[in-house]
């Protein structure tokens, strides 16, 4: 497997176009790439993320317990660099993001130890983010 890391593309529905375009682009500041009157192109931390409109549904959230929290299932996000989730998770908080796991220290002191936030995007969608003190350990068993 190759070591170097290419970026991944996901592409989420959103029910509110307008309002989900300005959570990625002005609370987590993502650039805004193409778009049409249907969805959003964003650089998501170097990944590729569409925002595409989908009228709202009624869909039940699914936890999964990890580390005795409950964990939204589905949920995507980034591995940032130790620092720049700190601060990170600072500049969203002071934006007004309300985390459903406010960040934190997983599987202290164990393999695999992490820290790590959830929040929703106005539409709903779960997100995760991350940091390992020390990267090698992303896939630690």
């Amino acid at each position: 497997m190759s070591t170097k890391i290419h970026p991944f593309h996901i592409a989420i529905p959103v029910h509110n176009l307008e309002e989900c375009r300005i959570f990625y682009r002005d609370i987590l500041n993502c650039e805004e790439g193409r778009s049409s009157d249907h969805w959003v192109d964003f650089n998501f931390f170097g990944h590729q993320l569409v925002i595409h409109y989908k009228s709202k549904s009624k869909e039940e959230v699914h936890t999964n317990n990890v580390d005795g929290k409950s964990v939204p299932v589905p949920h995507y996000g980034v591995v940032l660099p130790w620092d720049t989730f700190h601060e990170f998770s600072k500049t969203i908080a002071n934006k007004g993001v309300k985390f459903i796991i406010a960040p934190y220290i997983r599987f202290e002191g164990q393999v695999g130890e992490q820290a790590t936030m959830f929040f929703l995007d106005p539409a709903g969608n779960a997100l995760e983010f991350k940091a390992f003190k020390d990267l090698n350990q992303l896939f630690a068993k």
